[in-house]
């Protein structure tokens, strides 16, 4: 008789006895799994696997279209390892950089191959991508999807895979050393192989929509739409945002860090308290620009905004130094202070509280207390009690002087419509991010959205009594506000500023595993947590007792000499 197991399908909701050893793409067969979308992947027990998995024991199991927030991943993933092979089979001897996310796609380069070119790495040019090679990758990478390769993931002793892999990526082998595991893991399509960091698709052929077009000195590898993968993201311009992920990555020249493995090979060869140093030094340097911009122009307003864990509030604690430096007088308030009482708050269509609609301002009080401000009238400041949820007075009152200038910071302190009737010639707008510019290697980018993740995991707990489990339960409804509050306002901005640090995941290394791991492996907040505990495992950790108390990262792990 053959052997079985039970398997309940979240799909269906439905337990079901099937073969042990089953694969999940029969499974799928088996029961008639059909979704709105094309399958590409499954959560196993809450961790995401393969459509080739095969299960021998009980487990749970949800299948997962490109609408999912992991199914995307897959596809993404998948389609990078389908250009990569395309640009390995016309261009031997250059190599595809997944530079960074831009434009709702993601800007890639291409590279020297280290044994191609002789000359010292900072003496090379870079190859030009012209429309013609574009247009000949796109072709192979359809030539590639029509022949549905099979994507078979392989594992073999780690010295091997950095024998094998330095064969192809001469600067790439360090990621498996820094790793320390006794075996590494690896992808294959036909005589291609490459790493990636989680799960593909079984086979090229699943890769049915992308587009690449020309982009700056590289390429725009279009993706399909998050909430309709049946259509492409419409490119978006991003031109400051372009503009600050280019000036960071000219920061890491600096540095001499181009991935993960170089940060972790300093790290071991301890220059982690040299990166600190440096890289700090760069923000502070970047912080005093803005101020002198700002002394220059004399605006009566500066607006600071960006999206949640961003580090605002540490930015605007920074800038007003040196804004007084300047001869200019900064007065800080917070938006967060103007919220409506709690039980006048908007709700979501669940019938939630939505904190992140503009509408949870009280906007006329606000638009009041600044044009009584600008007047020269003296206003009394209200505070918002968070415990309490309603709006207080304590005392505290304001009134412009000659030399002072009012410093609003808040999610939507972007959004037009908070100040409509202001002239923009008293105005100077920035927008702060913690933009990821660091990638795992060449074809592994970091989610920008990953640092700020980690960041508010590790306050929440620390500081707001949340679990990590609390804390990414309410992710989607705050990326959805973001998407809707704040990134359409983000190129409104007169500067950006980055506030994310090279060093970064290594601090927050310590300060989150162990909040992850409190997250039980039996609730849907297991999926994210596990992602993020995998993705720590590829930096080594570095102390933070160099980094200083004024650091952006103190706001969220502790030691800052601001008070918040």
């Amino acid at each position: 008789m053959e052997a079985t197991i039970t398997v309940y399908c979240k799909n269906t909701h439905t337990y079901h006895e099937v073969p042990r050893g089953i694969s999940l793409i029969q499974l799928k067969d088996l029961l008639g799994i059909q979704l709105k979308y094309p399958i590409i992947a499954a959560h196993v027990n809450y961790k995401v696997e393969n459509l080739d998995f095969l299960l021998y024991k009980p487990k749970d199991v949800e299948f997962l279209d490109a609408s999912s927030p992991s199914g995307m991943r897959v596809y993404v993933r998948t389609l990078g390892m389908v250009l990569a092979c395309a640009v390995n089979e016309l261009f031997p001897e250059m190599d595809l950089r997944v530079e960074h996310p831009i434009s709702k796609g993601y800007y890639c380069t291409l590279q020297w191959h280290t044994d191609k070119a002789t000359m010292p790495e900072d003496e090379k040019e870079p190859p030009t991508v012209t429309p013609q090679m574009i247009a000949a990758i796109k072709e192979r990478m359809k030539k590639i999807v029509a022949e549905n390769r099979p994507i078979e993931e392989e594992e073999k002793q780690t010295k091997e895979v950095i024998k094998m892999f330095a064969e192809r990526f001469n600067n790439e082998s360090s990621i498996f050393e820094t790793l320390g595991n006794p075996y590494c893991r690896y992808f294959r399509m036909g005589d291609f192989i490459d790493y990636y960091t989680n799960v593909l698709l079984p086979s090229s052929g699943y890769i049915t929509l992308f587009d690449i077009e020309p982009f700056k000195d590289g390429m725009l590898v279009r993706i399909p739409n998050r909430t309709n993968p049946l259509i492409l993201e419409d490119s978006i311009q991003q031109e400051k945002m372009f503009s600050i992920f280019q000036e960071y990555n000219r920061w890491n020249k600096l540095l001499h860090i181009n991935n993960v493995s170089d940060f972790n090979v300093a790290c071991n060869a301890k220059k982690s308290f040299e990166l600190i140093k440096l890289a700090e030094a760069l923000h502070e340097k970047k912080i005093a620009q803005i101020a002198d911009a700002i002394a220059e122009k004399r605006p009566k307003i500066v607006f600071i905004s960006g999206p949640s864990s961003s580090g605002k509030t540490t930015f605007s604690k920074r800038l007003q130094i040196q804004l007084l430096v300047d001869g200019i007088k900064p007065e800080v308030l917070s938006m967060d202070d103007y919220f409506v009482n709690r039980v006048d708050t908007p709700k979501d269509e669940n019938g939630e509280y939505d904190f992140e609609t503009v509408k949870a301002v009280d906007l006329p009080f606000f638009q009041q207390q600044m044009h009584e401000l600008l007047d020269g009238k003296e206003v009394a400041l209200p505070t918002y009690d968070f415990t309490k949820g309603e709006r207080v007075f304590k005392g505290n009152k304001l009134k412009l002087q000659k030399d002072s200038v009012l410093v609003i910071e808040g999610l939507h302190a972007l959004n037009p419509c908070v100040l409509p009737d202001v002239d923009k010639s008293l105005t100077f707008k920035i927008f702060v991010s913690a933009l990821t510019t660091i990638n795992i290697d060449n074809h592994n980018w970091i989610p920008t959205t990953d640092i700020r993740l980690l960041r508010r995991v590790v306050r929440d707990y620390k500081y707001r009594g949340f679990s990590a489990k609390e804390t990414i339960a309410r992710c989607p409804s705050v990326i959805r506000g973001e998407m809707k509050w704040v990134y359409p306002f983000q190129e409104e901005a007169d500067v950006m500023f980055n506030s994310a640090l090279i060093f970064e995941f290594a601090v927050l290394k310590r300060h989150a595993e162990p909040i992850l791991q409190e997250v039980p492996k039996f609730c849907e907040e297991y999926t994210e947590a596990h992602r993020l505990l995998k993705f720590l495992q590829y930096f080594v950790p570095i102390p933070e007792r160099e980094i200083p108390p004024t650091s952006f990262l103190r706001e969220f792990v502790g030691g800052s000499s601001f008070r918040y």
